[in-house]
């Protein structure tokens, strides 16, 4: 799993229809206390994430588990909305403090 900040929605005019009514996340790889990580990339939305929620990403053949999304060509997905980051006993991220730190 990766911590990752929603950065943004991603349509789709046609796909494969195997995913209907699914909600496309971008995605930015993110530091215990939010900061940018790395490039972005889309992720399927199982779990209502907002713009600027940091998330849970699953990766891989994992993805594949959930009910929705056995078969499914699906290499992301978002399943959590992180509230909080304790790391070694220092909190590093609460949700809803600006700039992420308690």
């Amino acid at each position: 799993m990766k911590i990752c900040r929603v950065v943004g929605t991603v349509v789709a005019a046609q796909d494969s229809g195997r995913l209907q009514g699914a909600t496309y996340l971008l995605v930015e790889p993110a530091t215990t206390s939010g900061a940018s990580a790395g490039g972005a990339m889309v992720a399927l939305d199982a779990v209502q994430a907002g713009d600027g929620d940091l998330v849970l990403v699953a990766q891989g053949s994992s993805c594949r588990q959930l009910q929705h999304t056995i078969d499914r060509a699906v290499d992301a997905l978002v399943i959590g909305v992180i509230d909080l980051v304790d790391e070694g006993g220092t909190l590093t991220y609460r949700a809803g403090r600006t700039g992420g730190v308690a």
